[in-house]
């Protein structure tokens, strides 16, 4: 009888888990696919931490000659979806200047899209990346970005 507990009570517990969890009726197979969406909507993104790197530009043309190149990179990288999320962070102690999200399935990927950038190139700014799980529907949000954006940088 013993015996019998325990696979008995793995049986009921699977069908609990199983039972909890129910089918979405608002799923859309053909958008998830296309976004490459797992069974939970979600896939892996790169997370770049961008840093006050250790090139310390004070010649002010040779740095407005950099944050155009850097936002020039981020233009290329969101027409060619790579790109999901990009910002500057607010004053930090870790010295930490922006984020950037990238849809990219290596990092060796994620090298060379930032190798394009030249503020990195040039070590105006470090980085530091991560694998980051999360929604797999997180560029359709630049879609609607436009539509918000009064005036362009």
């Amino acid at each position: 009888m013993k015996h019998l507990i325990l696979p008995l009570l793995l049986i009921c517990a699977s069908y609990l888990h199983s039972s909890a969890q129910s089918e979405n009726p608002k799923y859309d197979k053909a958008l998830a696919d296309s976004l490459g969406a797992d069974k939970y909507g979600m896939k892996m993104y790169y997370l770049v931490i961008l840093k006050t790197g250790s090139n310390q530009v004070t010649d002010k043309e040779k740095m407005t000659e950099l944050f155009k190149g850097h936002m020039d990179n981020i233009n290329k990288l969101v027409k060619d979806g790579k790109m999901v999320i990009a910002g500057p962070l607010g004053k930090n102690d870790k010295q930490y200047r922006g984020i950037f999200v990238l849809n990219a399935k290596t990092k060796e990927e994620v090298d060379v899209m930032l190798q394009g950038d030249a503020a990195i190139k040039e070590k105006v700014f470090d980085v530091e990346i991560f694998p980051w799980y999360g929604s797999a529907a997180l560029p359709k949000y630049l879609e609607f970005h436009e539509k918000v954006e009064q005036t362009k940088p």
